[in-house]
């Protein structure tokens, strides 16, 4: 069976306030066009169809024709939710649209009920895990805790269990929103980090004969069963040194996979430059970026005039202006951005209440409470956004 694995389409995202709907259009072209040059049997996509919970009606009408599109060229496509989607928005509608050919699973409740589909040489088994936020899904799922790696193996459990009462000889696929310990993440990642963990350890998944994961952003192979798609596109200047494609995976007769790169289209190249600005001005083998979207770093001890007029006349696509000038880090004049570079919220909070006592650190049970705290706001948050 010929598998094309795709996810983190984020249909409405701009980059730097630049709308991306025209590339994700023509993304979607590519994808249709693939789908009948290389005779594939079937289309995953991995979560993060849309890039927020209560997308622009630009963005359905382009997952609308995607659909229509996708079920004329009559191939079998699964998608799932993933923690950028409202699982109960995206999931209107299912039953009706399953009756085409599209079969989204956005329930946690019903991810051990597999679309099946028979090739030459038997069943294989689709089995769709839509993001699980654990705090919502600990009861559904009956896990032991409120945390990624529980809910998932509560889940996982659920599909091993239904995949050994189906006919000896069935392969099994599943499709799942996660972050899989092993795997790279960019920028442009929502963090889902909870409890002070955001990974899970890709063995949660033995037991299946591929693993199509959806997330993060870059195509990285976790292991030769599990890997991930990324994103059709770039999301961020940290996905600048990607190469964008999906996975043309071939499952054999007896769960052997063979997987192929395929490239996506790319609407604009991008480049970081860092130096000081006259030296990015007058650089002659930086005119290569000329037409690519840029971040220019700049290094000046002192602000320049005008930077970013100056910098647009060179590359008039520069969208992103970043200030770090050449200090040492104790330097007092280092700026708040360049001391919390790299920091997430938890140390930082941490580092704010050792400031605020004079030097003692926060001990083990504080630090539990506040992370508690940024667990609750993160749900509270998602919460508050899918039911508005």
């Amino acid at each position: 069976m010929r598998i094309l694995h795709t996810s983190d389409w984020h249909l409405g995202r701009s980059f730097h306030r630049v709308s991306l709907l025209e590339a994700q259009a023509a993304y979607l072209d590519h994808l249709v066009a693939t789908v009948r040059e290389h005779e594939v049997d079937v289309v995953l996509v991995a979560g993060d169809v849309y890039d927020r919970a209560v997308p622009p009606l630009a963005a359905v009408e382009l997952f609308d024709d995607a659909l229509h599109r996708l079920a004329a060229v009559g191939v079998p496509t699964m998608m799932i939710s993933g923690n950028h989607d409202s699982a109960r928005r995206l999931g209107v509608g299912a039953g009706l649209i399953g009756r085409a050919g599209i079969h989204l699973r956005t329930d946690p409740a019903g991810c051990a009920t597999p679309v099946v589909l028979p090739d030459a040489h038997g069943d294989v088994a689709f089995y769709g895990l839509p993001y699980l936020e654990p705090a919502l899904v600990k009861d559904v799922l009956k896990a032991e805790r409120a945390g990624h790696e529980s809910v998932l193996t509560a889940a996982m459990e659920r599909v091993r269990a239904d995949l050994a009462k189906r006919t000896d000889g069935t392969r099994s696929v599943v499709l799942a929103h996660a972050f899989v310990a092993g795997g790279e993440p960019s920028d442009s990642e929502r963090d889902i980090t909870v409890g002070g963990v955001a990974a899970v350890p890709a063995g949660v998944f033995d037991g299946v004969d591929y693993v199509a994961l959806g997330h993060l952003h870059g195509c990285q192979t976790v292991t030769e069963r599990v890997r991930y798609s990324g994103s059709p596109l770039a999301y961020s200047f940290s996905e600048a040194t990607h190469r964008k494609t999906m996975w043309l995976t071939d499952l054999g007769a007896s769960g052997t996979i063979t997987a192929e790169r395929l490239d996506c289209p790319v609407p604009r190249p991008l480049a970081r430059l860092r130096g000081r600005l006259d030296d990015l001005i007058d650089e002659p083998a930086l005119e290569k970026h000329r037409e690519s979207w840029v971040e220019a770093t700049l290094t000046d001890p002192a602000r320049p005039a005008e930077p970013m007029a100056r910098l647009v006349e060179r590359f008039p696509h520069t969208l992103s202006l970043v200030f770090e000038p050449d200090r040492a880090p104790e330097d007092p004049l280092a700026s708040y951005a360049q001391r919390l570079k790299g920091r997430d919220d938890q140390q930082i909070a941490e580092d704010f209440v050792a400031h605020v006592r004079g030097g003692s650190a926060a001990d083990e049970q504080e630090r539990t409470v506040l992370r508690g705290a940024f667990d609750h706001v993160r749900v509270d948050d998602g919460v508050r956004e899918v039911n508005r």
